[in-house]
């Protein structure tokens, strides 16, 4: 399946297991805009497998030390700072969250492309991406780029008016995801839209009932899911401005599923045609 899987303990991992030199005289610095606290572990993890030198700041536990000590070795290394924090109800502060796993930091945002840019790097060939329409609870955020990295979906696209961004919490849900699915900024949706078509890309709306069934229906090669917000949906002019109007059908015992379950659902069918 595409996307690279969650960074975890393990052999091969970036994280190890001997006792790096701490560098304790490296003060506290405060955060900017441009930085986001991350906590647990393969959301850090895939931070610094990827892009080490947007580590700012590290935080952990001193159980914790053994498993980070490449990590750590790092900071040292590149003079950035890091605190053991023995205060389990510290690292809860730090992290605004129980689920912290015993490590927290504080990196660099990721600035996020232009569609146009988005759109110059895309190779030919299959893609798939995702239009949020007004989707904003973190922790759907965190788990649609989860189901994202795993089935290869090239980019989360954002309309140019929404507020929705990446924060700790849905990073540690992506369980490493944020660091490989970009999320693409877009302008004026209706520019939006010509431009993606004129790349070869078929917008179909997700919704509720009314909808072609997504499992009879075929799929483009180069296509763009558009999904609407958790309760209200998505806005009836974008739905009528897409190509195709999907739904999943199912046993009609509940309204409908959450916006996560339903992109994980809906990208399994898009990645068994392209399999198949």
């Amino acid at each position: 399946m595409g996307g690279r899987p969650p960074v975890g303990p393990g052999r091969d991992s970036p994280w190890a297991t001997r006792r790096p030199q701490a560098d304790a005289n490296v003060p506290a610095r405060p955060r900017n805009d441009g930085e986001l606290r991350l906590y647990g572990l393969n959301a850090i993890g895939a931070v610094f497998a990827k892009r080490p030198a947007a580590i700012r700041k590290l935080y952990l536990s001193q159980s914790r030390i053994p498993q980070l000590q490449p990590l750590l070795k790092w900071c040292v290394a590149n003079r950035v700072g890091y605190r053991v924090v023995d205060d389990e109800d510290e690292l809860r502060k730090l992290a605004a969250s129980t689920h912290h796993e015993g490590v927290v930091a504080d990196v660099l945002r990721e600035p996020s492309p232009s569609l146009d840019a988005w759109l110059e790097s895309l190779p030919e060939g299959p893609c798939c991406a995702l239009w949020l329409d007004g989707v904003g609870n973190p922790h759907n955020l965190g788990a649609i780029l989860r189901s994202a990295a795993h089935f290869g979906v090239s980019a989360l696209l954002l309309p140019g008016d929404s507020t929705l961004a990446l924060s700790g919490a849905a990073a540690r849900v992506a369980e490493g995801g944020a660091e490989v699915v970009p999320m693409v900024r877009m302008g004026d949706a209706g520019d939006a839209i010509e431009q993606l078509r004129g790349a070869g890309f078929t917008l179909a709306a997700t919704i509720v009932r009314g909808g072609q069934d997504v499992f009879a229906t075929r799929l483009p090669e180069r296509l763009v899911y558009v999904l609407g917000a958790e309760g209200e949906g998505m806005g009836d002019a974008l739905a009528s401005a897409c190509d195709l109007r999907v739904s999943i059908p199912g046993s009609g015992a509940v309204e409908s599923l959450n916006v996560a379950s339903a992109t994980a659902v809906l990208l399994a069918q898009w990645r068994s045609r392209r399999d198949g």
